[in-house]
């Protein structure tokens, strides 16, 4: 039986509470040279695509900049452009919002980065509907949360015809003067939509992959339901075995509906991780990054989410609080808003009290562990254990160090993910489509 091969990228940590800024190996987030270290890392170690992040507005609690959690994060597709000519195979992968861009402009840019790398481009869609980040832009929060995707769904389609306006054939040479484009091989495209009415041609032709592959991250019923239909790629916050399979398997019967095979869909959750030379060296490691991670600072601004209060008053290495949380009240924006929150203040509650955890403790719990842990022979085999059991088709990894990150695992885990021959020993094409389909579709 073949087995599968397992696709992996590198996501360049952003706006989050995932890098450690206090380590002493951590570097710039706006420095090129960051930028390039780990693109060229990810390229050596034969990772599909290299991932940006992007964040519209500064997040904020109780109305001011939560600094442990803020990057000055350049623009993705500006960095993206400068790393298409520091590296060669390599996928460049950024995410755009489909809220506050227009399809004709953002298929230009996505084109030209696509032209530029010769075929490595990615567009991770995402959308954006609270007001909050909208009073960055000219429209402000106009778009209502339930027409997020349908706008991103026709925002898609509009680009992708604009790509596809041009037939392969759209440029020929002329002995005389060299190349030049012959106009009835471009299309006119005309669309009129609920969303976006356009009728022009587009300026660029189709690249060495066609166009830029898609990448989509919601989770939710209509975003499952929206990368079915539009995604090469979905970005999965699903990284657990048994978690991972239910996902994999609830995507991939959507497929068909659209006339789409499984094999036309890669699923890759991000995946943290942490290595020792022993099991215990791995776990210590692990507890100690979790505890950088979420620090004092950020174990209150946690808590303080869900309470929708102040309570810089505890102590985050102290008892949990009796005071109840305040319903009514938001304290941050910008992010992903906490559903139910009575539930949850409940639910945390009660495991604290059951474990007997201090406020620091309980974040460090409820937030997440390093998906693998381990030697980094456990940790090659679990990876593939995961692709092999159809929980995923690869990981998007997640480094709490930049830019070096990632090298630990480039020299000790790929080398055993090739000798169990789940993992390539080399690019066999140049684009990143060819990257992620060229065996499956060959």
């Amino acid at each position: 039986m073949t087995r599968k091969q397992i696709h992996l990228a590198a996501h360049f940590p952003g706006v989050n509470n995932t890098t450690v800024w206090a380590d002493p190996r951590s570097g710039s987030q706006i420095d090129f040279a960051s930028f390039v270290h780990l693109a060229r890392t990810a390229e050596r170690g034969g990772f599909d695509f290299f991932f940006l992040a992007e964040g519209l507005r500064l997040r904020e609690l109780k109305g001011r900049i939560h600094d442990l959690d803020v990057a000055g994060r350049p623009e993705a597709l500006t960095v993206l452009s400068a790393l298409a000519a520091v590296t060669d195979r390599l996928g460049l992968a950024g995410t755009v919002n489909a809220t506050f861009n227009e399809p004709y402009e953002l298929a230009r840019r996505l084109s030209t980065l696509d032209h530029l790398s010769q075929g490595r481009a990615a567009w991770n869609v995402v959308t954006t509907s609270d007001a909050f980040t909208g009073e960055n832009f000219r429209r402000g929060g106009f778009l209502d949360p339930a027409d997020r995707y349908e706008r991103a769904a026709e925002f898609v389609r509009l680009t992708r015809e604009l790509w596809d306006s041009w037939r392969p054939d759209a440029i020929v040479a002329d002995p005389a003067t060299g190349v030049f484009v012959r106009q009835g091989a471009i299309g006119t495209v005309e669309h009129r939509g609920g969303h976006f009415s356009i009728e022009g041609r587009f300026t660029l032709p189709r690249s060495p992959q066609g166009h830029p592959v898609i990448i989509q991250a919601g989770d939710s019923q209509e975003g499952r339901e929206f990368a079915a239909a539009t995604a090469d790629v979905i970005f999965s916050r699903h990284s657990g075995l048994e978690d991972g399979k239910a996902f994999y398997t609830d995507v991939k019967r959507r497929l068909a509906r659209y006339g789409r095979e499984p094999r036309e869909l890669k699923i890759m959750p991000a995946a943290t991780y942490a290595l020792g030379d022993t099991e215990r060296e791995a776990e210590e490691n692990a507890a100690e990054i979790r505890r950088q991670q979420v620090g004092p600072q950020t174990a209150i601004a946690f808590l303080e989410q869900v309470w929708g209060r102040d309570m810089s008053a505890y102590d985050p290495d102290g008892p949990f609080p009796e005071v109840e949380p305040e319903l009514s009240q938001e304290v941050s924006q910008g992010r992903v808003p906490v559903k139910d929150r009575a539930a949850v203040a409940a639910k945390w509650r009660a495991l604290a009290e059951e474990k007997r955890l201090t406020i620091r403790e309980l974040v460090i719990e409820v937030t997440g562990r390093q998906t693998f842990v381990g030697t980094p022979e456990s940790v090659a085999r679990r990876i593939d254990e995961h692709v092999q059991a159809d929980a995923a088709d690869g990981f998007i990894l997640v480094p709490h160090l930049t830019p070096g990150g990632l090298d630990e695992f480039v020299d000790r885990v790929v080398p055993l993910l090739q000798e169990r021959g789940v993992f390539r020993t080399g690019y066999t094409g140049g684009t990143l489509r060819d990257h992620l389909f060229e065996s499956e579709l060959s």
